[in-house]
């Protein structure tokens, strides 16, 4: 039986996805993606499967997704299940249709939280101060 395993991150988080063939279930974190938490995440995770079309109704997809914040997570886990499913199929066609509409779905967003400085509350705010 073939097994993949694939990964996508995001600020903090960290998504590992694991197809095999099977009905097309999609689980994330041991839920359901039908009944994921909060709707726009739902959303997200969603937009790779759909544009697979009929491939992702014959494998089932696990993601497991660790550290950052609810958003963070489900771009990780769309990235993760979006590489599966290219990589499982191997299909140019499908490649092609994911970068045109969002590379982030192929490609990990590189970008990352700016340290905080010393004299304010966070990366640029500063203490107002008087001169007189």
């Amino acid at each position: 039986m073939k097994i993949l395993v694939t990964s996508g991150k995001r600020k903090t988080a960290i998504a590992r996805a694991t197809i095999k063939p099977g009905k097309g279930r999609v689980r994330i974190n041991k839920i359901p993606v039908e009944i994921f938490q909060p709707e726009m995440a739902k959303m997200m995770l969603m937009e790779p499967l759909i544009m697979a079309k009929d491939l992702a109704n014959k494998v089932d997809i696990n993601v497991e997704v660790d550290g950052g914040g609810v958003m963070g997570q489900a771009e990780a886990a769309r990235t993760a299940i979006a590489r599966a499913l290219v990589e499982w199929s191997g299909d140019e066609e499908l490649k092609r249709v994911y970068i045109e509409y969002d590379r982030s779905l192929l490609v990990n967003d590189v970008r990352r939280k700016e340290p905080k400085k010393q004299g304010g509350r966070g990366a640029r705010k500063r203490r107002q101060t008087s001169y007189r």
